[in-house]
Formats: structure tokens, C-alpha cells, sequence
């Protein structure tokens, strides 16, 4: 009853509309925090960065109070000069907020190395597919005498013979030695045979 009773006195009315005034203030200033704090309504352009160097992406970004961080630099794009930016997230144009980090990748010094697979006796059809697949170019084709055919005799790198579990670069070009499945004791006897009717 003595609950009652104080809700309809003037002192309980004064305490509401002081505790909804600090409510409705706590939430200004909240609200102006938050706008504060999170950069509300502004844009920095994100700039060009590809093709440029990190010297260059650093004090560009800088300049806008953004930040860059590397996230690979292993990739190599022949279009691109080495260490030079070859992509970037966000990309140019889009607007974010100051401090914002920006992600690049640096295009690598050149292509890297790729182990030579053994495919000596290996069949043409699988020999050529798999040294595409490791990134290597396929050059000259031969044949020597041997009788199984369209098999891997020997594998060439610029003329000399190339042993497996060699380091070449990636899109280097190997030269390779087929047999042509003819038995090399006939050709021999062949060839003997024509010098003597000769």
C-alpha cells in the first residue's frame, strides 16, 4: 500500500524524469561515440597500385592514412616487372575508411624452380601431358632406333642430356628422344648389308 502510495507522490515523478533524461543523454553520447570512433561518412579512394612498387604503394598509402600488408608474393606474371604489384583487395575506386589495410600481391623476381620428374621408358602420351602440367614447354621431338616405341629415351635441355631431379625454371623448354620402334641390331644389319652390296 505504502508502494501505491508513493507513485503518486511528486517526488517519485521527479526521480522518473531524471532517470529518463540521463537514458536519453547516455544515448547521445553513445551515438556520438560511435560516429566518432568508427569514421562514420568517410571515404578515402582506394587508389591504383597495380604495376607499382612497394616504395611507391607505401608512400601513396601513407599519404591517405591506409596501410598495406603483403599477402603473397610467390606468383610470377610476365606482364607485370618483378616486384611490382600484380593485384590488390579492395580494388581501386572502391572507399573506405582511414587506417584501412590494404592487401596487395607482389609479382615474384621470376618463374620459380620445378623438379624435373623421371620419364625415361615412360610413354609419349603420358611423358608429354605431365612435363605441360609441371609448366615446362615441349621443343623438338626425335627418334632413335629402339624397339619400344613412342617411349622417353632421353630428355635435353639446351642440347645436353637432362637427368631427372633437376632444378629448371618453370616454362623452360625440353627436347625430347623417342624411340621409334625399330630394333637397332636390324638397322645395324641393314646398314651392313647395304655398305656390302655397295
Amino acid at each position: 500500500m505504502n508502494f501505491i502510495r508513493f507513485i503518486f507522490t511528486k517526488t517519485f515523478w521527479i526521480q522518473v524524469v531524471i532517470a529518463a533524461l540521463v537514458t536519453v543523454l547516455l544515448c547521445f553520447a553513445y551515438l556520438f561515440w560511435l560516429h566518432w570512433y568508427t569514421n562514420h561518412d568517410q571515404k578515402i579512394q582506394v587508389p591504383q597500385l597495380e604495376k607499382l612498387s612497394l616504395i611507391q604503394v607505401n608512400k601513396q598509402l601513407k599519404e591517405l592514412d591506409l596501410r598495406c600488408k603483403i599477402i603473397d608474393s610467390a606468383s610470377f606474371n610476365p606482364s607485370y616487372k618483378p616486384k611490382t604489384v600484380i593485384e590488390q583487395d579492395p580494388i581501386a575506386g572502391k572507399f573506405v575508411k582511414e587506417n584501412r589495410q590494404i592487401y596487395i600481391k607482389l609479382n615474384a623476381s621470376g618463374y620459380g624452380k620445378v623438379t624435373v620428374p623421371n620419364l625415361i621408358y615412360k610413354t609419349r602420351r603420358l611423358a608429354i601431358p605431365t612435363l605441360e602440367a609441371l609448366g615446362f614447354k615441349i621443343g623438338q621431338i626425335t627418334y632413335q632406333p629402339n624397339i619400344a616405341e613412342n617411349t622417353v629415351l632421353e630428355m635435353r635441355y639446351k642440347g645436353n642430356i637432362l637427368e631427372s631431379g633437376t632444378q629448371l625454371s618453370k616454362t623452360a623448354t625440353i627436347d625430347l628422344v623417342l624411340a621409334d620402334g625399330n630394333n637397332p641390331s636390324a638397322v645395324t644389319e641393314e646398314i651392313m648389308e647395304t655398305n656390302d652390296n655397295e
